[in-house]
């Protein structure tokens, strides 16, 4: 299987570090694609670094961290073949993976705690996507 690429600004630095040791101690490989602590940086470098990761099949799956969550959303949605979805519970998080087939999960450091993030997390990663009449809509986003 392939790696679960991390990536996050600032602000999202130490729920990075935390999700990072959760995937870690679940047997999952982990490309850590910065930021590496907390002095201030750009979202959008890691969002798109993020992308990359996924769009070179260095990942299959990623999780992105801002303050907010919204911004490196943006960013990362820039880019063909990557679907993030901004989560703020596990609910959320089910729907975007059964519904949307998203391949990236972000999340808002500033606005949820570790752990929510941590059950947004595990929950992205052991649901399926439906298919059946999700297929052609998911089609239509890329």
């Amino acid at each position: 299987m392939k790696p679960i690429a991390l990536a996050s600004d600032h602000a999202g630095y130490e729920l990075k570090t935390v999700l990072a040791g959760e995937l870690e101690a679940a047997g999952y490989a982990v490309l850590d694609l910065g930021t590496d602590g907390p002095d201030s940086v750009d979202y959008p470098d890691y969002g798109h670094a993020l992308a990359a990761a996924i769009s070179e099949g260095r990942a299959e799956r990623g999780v992105a961290v801002c303050g907010t969550g919204i911004g490196i959303s943006i960013a990362l949605n820039r880019h063909p073949g990557v679907r993030a979805a901004l989560c703020h519970d596990d609910t959320s998080a089910r729907l975007a993976r059964e519904h949307n087939d998203a391949n990236v999960l972000a999340l808002g450091a500033r606005l949820i705690g570790s752990e929510v993030a941590k059950d947004c997390l595990k929950v992205f990663l052991d649901t399926r996507f439906a298919e059946g009449r999700h297929v052609g809509r998911v089609a239509k986003l890329g």
